[in-house]
């Protein structure tokens, strides 16, 4: 399954949003949605892969670049929280 969301060509939201935060919680809504689609279709293992990949996946971005010489800045990690909450994950989501 997750296989199928990895090679899955993604849909183009054309939604305008009015400030940073309006468009901050749209995203966060599409990661809880995600979730709770796969809650509804996928194995448990199933989710919790999804999450380990998301997590994954935010900390070799937020990595990618170094920032005042820190490997993740504090407005990434918020982000990485943030995600991590939508995510419905506890923990790290580096792990």
């Amino acid at each position: 399954m997750l296989d199928e969301l990895v090679s899955a060509r993604p849909e183009r939201d054309h939604t305008r949003h009015h400030s940073f935060g309006e468009l901050k919680e749209h995203a966060l809504q599409i990661v809880r949605d995600a979730v709770a689609l796969l809650e509804g279709k996928a194995s448990a293992e199933e989710v919790e892969d999804y999450r380990r990949f998301i997590g994954s996946l935010m900390d070799r971005v937020a990595r990618r670049h170094e920032e005042q010489g820190t490997a993740i800045s504090d407005k990434e990690q918020a982000a990485i929280g943030e995600i991590t909450v939508a995510l419905g994950a506890s923990g790290d989501a580096s792990s």
